[in-house]
């Protein structure tokens, strides 16, 4: 099939290697000190590599090769760098869906490009006296979702997470000023996602930030219990032994409970 792929210069290739870096793939790698494209169907021709080449050595051109393989690549990279590579990958491809390729190569999918969003200082902190006014979001990030964020986004580090069911802000209009303010955010169900990967996913957050405190505010129903679970689970995973795990149930008339500690 014709699709476009990547082409490299050799000549204006100095070997730095940054293009490897930027290819979330696998592609690429240095041979004899050039970079080369090893691997077609690894591929995807959306050019997130040609952006980092200091010397404009690699340009897209449309050409005979056989399909991206994204099941493959996610192996390979499962095999020799690790889940986080995988992690990575996908985002990259989620950024490149339903994306004009010729006018947003580099744009990337605004559903889910990470964003801190700044709020006034009086909104930092973790109060718990409900306004007196219409509320305001008090969500200070993008995205939110356990698939979607990166372990290693600025909003984790050095604040209490909340893992929240995705049922819990419908339920009770106290969600933003109770447990968002101040806090970054995860959002799941245990019963309609395929949360295989989540525990993993949140014991790398908890690997790679400093999270004194977990809150989970999870509905009264028995399967959003599972969210305790793999909160559990993750901690466990991640070897901390200094996190704070709290359990908040909220009945489905909107009411929150007392929370109670649990252990991992």
């Amino acid at each position: 099939m014709k699709r476009k792929m990547i082409h490299i210069n050799e000549d204006l290739c100095n070997g730095c290697g940054e293009c490897i870096v930027g290819c979330s793939e696998g592609a690429l790698q240095l041979v004899d000190g050039k970079a080369k494209l090893v691997k077609e169907d690894f591929c995807d021709g959306f050019g997130d590599c040609v952006g980092s080449c200091p010397t404009g050595a690699l340009t897209i051109e449309e050409r005979e090769a056989v399909p991206f393989d994204e099941n493959a690549v996610k192996e390979h990279l499962l095999g020799t760098q690790g889940i986080e590579a995988v992690w990575r990958m996908e985002e990259a491809q989620q950024r490149h869906e339903h994306k004009d390729k010729s006018v947003h190569m580099h744009m990337g999918c605004p559903g889910s490009r990470m964003r801190v969003v700044e709020k006034p200082a009086a909104a930092q902190t973790s109060s718990t006296v409900a306004p007196a006014q219409m509320m305001p979001s008090e969500l200070g990030q993008w995205p939110v979702q356990i698939h979607l964020v990166s372990p290693q986004a600025p909003y984790f580090d050095n604040k209490e997470l909340v893992v929240m069911s995705t049922c819990g802000p419908l339920a009770s209009a106290d969600i933003h000023w109770r447990f968002l303010r101040g806090r970054s955010v995860v959002v799941a169900c245990p019963k309609l996602d395929d949360t295989r990967p989540y525990p993993t996913k949140l014991a790398a957050i908890l690997q790679h930030n400093s999270i004194p405190k977990i809150i989970v505010p999870r509905m009264e129903v028995p399967c959003c219990g599972g969210l305790t679970m793999m909160v559990q689970q993750a901690v466990q995973m991640s070897g901390k032994t200094d996190v704070v795990v709290e359990e908040m149930i909220i009945g489905v008339d909107g009411s929150i409970r007392q929370g109670r500690q649990v252990g991992a």
